[in-house]
């Protein structure tokens, strides 16, 4: 019978995040193939006749093409225990991903090869170094056109500031490109076209200079791949696991996640290197993994992911102790005690009832209306674990109730997807009173939030974009209460739930207008008091 640390000490609980288009949910389900959880993997480029990808479960998702929400896949393969999260690579949902990125471990950055480091990389990225996450990086596409690689490795290192070091080498590219050159064990591995697809063929060889292996890549390519790596050995960075896992470097890995082709050498070398459960704050007091005392914070919630169903799941990641079912624990923010007599693992939309589970480990407690985001569940009511980072909305709009005679669906439904997070909503001071006013990080987050209440609450809604950019929390210093504040006409006023007091504007200029002349007001981009 294994022990906790056991236990522990095979559990792997990652993100996988990149630039939209980059190739992330086709790495998800390829991965997901390895470990035995799918059959065959889902279409991305939603074609009629072809199925949708198994990570993306919502139908907008499987409309469009993309990842909206942060979905849990769990798997086991090569005696690991992987909690995989796949996380919404759109602009629009950056609030829902750095929630994610609260409960792993380590990440995985997917790069198009072709286009290199874009801009929603660099902010996950920066989200990512800020937590000290370890990060492994996939440059995918390259059975396609791609950048030099010396190049992208120089770009990771210029753009993202970390060291990078190679883990494989890519033989060429687009029509070229031939398969990878394994440096640790100085093998190769060979990219044949097959009707099925493509498979990795490992070809027996003593290294580069093999008369088999000049014949596969032509005298050409073989040079300047000899070249290339000849340059690594002497100019590149060493691989340091403690490096890695301090966050200052990236293991670099080549590849095509649509052909399959590297993604096993990625796979097995990230579970080898990357870090198991990680110790967590609670204030002052650091929670390790092997602690005897139960401990998980809830960092998503989700609604009606079973249309049978209708019902609730609040995803938490176990920080410490063990799980079992039916277990009594307290539910810190309400005092009260609660028994966790329905937790699940998530596959997409289809879910299988746990039983136990370590830290590291992610699960989906169904029901729980009183669940939040943040909310802490322990057996021991002293701990509080730190509240989940908040970020301030760039995008506004006014919130009504198209159909009268559906009052209580509105309600209902609304009241669900914001305690969800789907957007943020304050009291927005119009006219004597006050009307709810939306708050989000991007236009799209307003469209799901229009089909997912006209779908699963039958409710038609009124939405109207408002023009302001820019919100900001704001106090007066002690040492200027009785002095005067003006705000610009254009200007808007609300409260957030917790009774924050929030100025809105439309231009950055006028926020610096307003700053400049008016020192004794304190502005500030989260409500005070939440980091």
């Amino acid at each position: 019978m294994t022990t906790l640390l056991d236990e522990i000490a095979r559990r792997r609980t990652l993100a996988i995040i990149s630039h939209p288009d980059a190739g992330k949910t086709t790495l998800t389900e390829k991965l997901l193939l390895y470990g035995g959880a799918v059959q065959t993997a889902g279409s991305v480029r939603a074609r009629k006749g072809q199925r949708a990808t198994t990570s993306d479960w919502m139908e907008l998702e499987r409309q469009r093409g993309i990842s909206i929400t942060s979905t849990l896949l769990q798997f086991d393969y090569d005696g690991y225990r992987v909690n995989l999260l796949d996380t919404p690579g759109h602009k629009d949902f950056s609030e829902d991903t750095y929630r994610v990125l609260t409960a792993v471990d380590s990440a995985v950055m997917v790069v198009d090869g072709g286009k290199g480091i874009e801009s929603q990389t660099r902010k996950l990225f920066e989200v990512c170094a800020r937590r000290g996450i370890p990060i492994f990086t996939f440059m995918n596409k390259f059975d396609r056109p791609a950048k030099d690689p010396l190049a992208l490795l120089d770009e990771l290192e210029r753009v993202l500031g970390i060291g990078a070091c190679a883990m494989n080498w890519p033989l060429g590219d687009g029509a070229d490109f031939k398969g990878v050159y394994e440096r640790r064990t100085q093998q190769l591995h060979l990219f044949e076209k097959t009707p099925n697809g493509a498979f990795a063929a490992p070809c027996q060889v003593a290294g580069l200079d093999d008369p088999i292996v000049i014949e596969k890549l032509g005298e050409r390519l073989h040079e300047r791949v000899h070249g290339e790596i000849a340059m690594l050995e002497g100019a590149g960075h060493p691989f340091d696991p403690e490096a890695v896992l301090a966050g200052k470097l990236t293991p670099v890995f080549f590849g095509s996640g649509v052909n399959n082709f590297g993604v096993q050498l990625l796979l097995d070398q990230f579970l080898r290197f990357s870090s198991p459960p990680t110790p967590r704050k609670s204030g002052e007091r650091v929670l390790l993994p092997d602690e005897e005392k139960f401990t998980a914070f809830v960092f998503k919630i989700q609604a009606n992911m079973d249309p049978m169903h209708r019902d609730r799941i609040a995803f938490a990641r176990i920080v410490s102790g063990r799980f079992e079912r039916d277990m009594q624990v307290v539910h810190v923010q309400s005092g009260k005690k609660v028994r966790l007599s329905s937790a699940h693992k998530l596959f997409g939309r289809d879910r299988e009832r746990v039983d136990d589970g370590v830290a590291g480990d992610v699960i989906g407690i169904v029901g729980g209306a009183e669940y939040g985001i943040g909310d802490t569940l322990t057996t021991d009511a002293t701990v509080r674990m730190a509240e989940i980072p908040r970020f301030s909305g760039v995008c506004f709009a006014t919130i009504s109730n198209a159909q009268t005679s559906k009052y209580k669906q509105y309600k209902e439904g609304l009241r669900q997807l914001l305690q969800e997070g789907v957007v943020q909503c304050y009291e927005l001071e119009k006219d004597g009173g006050t009307v709810p006013l939306l708050a989000a990080v991007g236009e799209l987050q307003f469209e799901v939030l229009e089909y997912r209440m006209k779908s699963e609450y039958n409710a038609e809604i009124r939405i109207e974009r408002k023009p302001w950019t820019l919100a900001r929390w704001w106090r007066v210093r002690p040492d200027g209460a009785e002095k005067p504040v003006t705000w610009p006409t254009s200007s808007g006023q609300a409260v957030d739930p917790e009774g924050g007091r929030v100025v809105l504007f439309e231009e950055p200029w006028q926020l610096a207008y307003f700053t400049e002349r008016h020192p004794h007001v304190e502005l500030a981009l989260v409500p005070y008091g939440v980091r």
